[in-house]
């Protein structure tokens, strides 16, 4: 079988279809194989590799087994209309020291006149040499698909987790990013990747009592221009506008960074995930005097420790942790926020901030957590300037050429 035998300096020995030979000139005793996931045996290692690997950290919160299954799945991930992917496990004997996945995007390249492929799913020991073994795997299938850059960690779309954690290791994950020690980013640089873009996270606590200031922009923009926000009492409900919602998505997110539009049947499943997640409560989509969708905002009570008592499995008690996590929370963790771009500044976020921040104290809520906020969007930032904040976070997108 063929094998890496690694340390800094490599040769390439031979090369298959599936897998990669490499031996170091130092014939270091550590013997690596690098090899192409396909085998069911190795999907279930490669989903849960990280959970191994972060077993006794106590800010690593899972990812849902469940969820990773359908998205490397052609047969129910909408995105493999466009994207082909590839996935790798670094295996010293019959031990897992390593994953990566790598996908290219036919779409966003075509739409940007780009030759990218993307890194996602890098897990591994403290050791530099599986990193470079699991590098090499991919830059060769890199050139195999006549990409000319890779950048990462980023994955199928906007929605999927990205950016390598480079602040806040001693802070608790969030559901929806993720988690890695900080030699993730030494092995990187050492590979030669340098930063693209970094993603900011705050901490947004919740007042005493609603913002005067909030609520009278809300007041004047829902009396002015007939600004409506809606009110679900069952989630079929939300379905309708929901389409909408992502639609609105893709124009309001259109120019961030590696941002893709969502196609119908990607809206379709984000739908799903969502609806299975939120309580009514927290989602706040407001609708202009044609019923049409003109901003939303989606929080989630967290569900970090649900999750993670868990491992990231539904079964045998998964599921019944995570109802009970949407029933009783004072941490909220926030996954949207968006506004059509010809309403910024028309007081559509003033309407969901003033009713968000009303049921968060009326629930008890300590704070929220926004998710991954690059680092120069002023539009989103802004908004918590009515706020105590604490900037907690930070993640980075890297980029190399091939």
């Amino acid at each position: 079988m063929p094998i890496f035998l690694l340390e800094s300096s490599v040769e390439v020995l031979s090369k298959g279809k599936n897998e990669l030979q490499l031996q170091d000139k130092r014939k270091e005793q550590m013997m690596v194989t690098i090899r192409q996931v396909s085998s069911k045996k190795d999907w279930n290692r490669f989903f849960s590799f990280p959970n191994e690997l972060y077993r006794d950290n106590p800010y690593y919160v899972p990812t849902l087994i469940y969820d990773e299954k359908w998205n490397f799945n052609p047969k129910k991930n909408p995105a493999y209309e466009y994207v082909e992917s590839v996935a790798f496990l670094a295996l010293d004997g019959n031990e897992v020291v390593g994953r990566i996945a790598a996908l290219i995007n036919h779409k966003l390249n075509k739409l940007k006149s780009e030759k990218k492929i993307r890194f996602t799913r890098y897990d591994v020991i403290d050791d530099f040499s599986v990193s470079e073994a699991l590098f090499s795997a991919v830059f060769e299938w890199g050139k195999q698909v006549d990409a000319d850059t890779i950048i990462g960690p980023i994955g199928f779309s906007d929605l999927d987790k990205q950016g390598l954690l480079v602040e806040g290791f001693d802070q608790p994950g969030m559901f929806i990013t993720l988690y890695n020690h900080p030699y993730y980013h030494d092995h990187l640089v050492r590979l030669g990747f340098e930063k693209e873009v970094d993603w900011v996270e705050f901490k947004v606590f919740v007042p005493e009592k609603p913002d005067e200031r909030i609520e009278r922009i809300c007041d004047i923009a829902q009396k002015r221009h007939g600004y409506r926000l809606l009110e679900f009492k069952k989630k079929k409900e939300v379905i309708p506008y929901a389409r909408q919602m992502f639609r609105m998505y893709n124009d309001s997110f259109a120019q961030l960074y590696g941002f893709c539009p969502l196609s119908d049947g990607q809206i379709d499943m984000a739908i799903k995930q969502f609806i299975s997640l939120v309580s009514l409560e927290y989602v706040f989509i407001v609708v202009d005097k044609s019923d049409e969708v003109i901003g939303f905002g989606i929080m989630v009570p967290s569900l970090s420790q649900a999750v993670k008592k868990s491992n990231g499995r539904l079964l045998p008690l998964g599921l019944l942790r995570i109802t009970r996590a949407l029933k009783y929370h004072d941490i909220l963790d926030m996954y949207l926020i968006a506004v059509k771009p010809e309403y910024l500044g028309r007081g559509v976020n003033a309407v969901i901030l003033n009713e968000g921040i009303k049921r968060a104290i009326a629930n008890g809520v300590k704070f929220a957590e926004t998710g991954p906020e690059l680092e120069d969007n002023d539009n989103v930032q802004t908004q918590w300037k009515a706020f105590t904040v604490e900037q907690h976070k930070r993640r980075r997108c890297y980029g190399k050429p091939l």
